[in-house]
């Protein structure tokens, strides 16, 4: 056999090794996440539906979409676990802040005054404007 055809078929040996392995990995990560829910855990399903946790059965977990809404799902199709958003508490003076957002309003109105110069004024109705023309006439200016 020629040297080259065998290193070509021990590299895409490897890659194809490389790849399952990864895709083993990524499996056993979520079948260990799934087998890990809790009630009380807020998900995402396969198809996007957002939910708390209710109740975990064998392969059935039941989801509370909204108040007083609960659907059964299958273990499987439960997607990723959302965490809980947590809003950053900043320690800005109030009045810095004000100060920060007038000074920008100030700026930003300066650069939109100044891209008008070139604006056209358009009527809002169509009473100012001359009358139209008939077909054939020349324009009178």
């Amino acid at each position: 056999m020629d040297p080259s055809f065998l290193v070509i078929l021990a590299v895409a040996l490897g890659a194809l090794w490389l790849m399952s392995n990864r895709t083993r990995k990524q499996q056993r990560t979520a079948a260990e996440f799934r087998n890990n829910l809790v009630a009380g855990d807020e998900v995402m399903t396969a198809s996007g539906l957002l939910g708390t946790v209710v109740a975990v059965e064998d392969d059935v977990i039941t989801l509370e979409s909204g108040p007083g809404s609960q659907t059964r799902w299958i273990r499987a199709a439960i997607a990723k676990k959302i965490e809980p958003t947590v809003d950053a508490v900043d320690d800005v003076d109030d009045g810095d802040v004000e100060d920060e957002a007038y000074d920008d309003a100030v700026s930003d109105a300066d650069r939109i005054s100044s891209a008008n110069d070139d604006v056209i004024d358009v009527p809002d109705d169509l009473s100012s404007l001359p009358p139209a023309r008939k077909d054939g006439e020349p324009d009178s200016k």
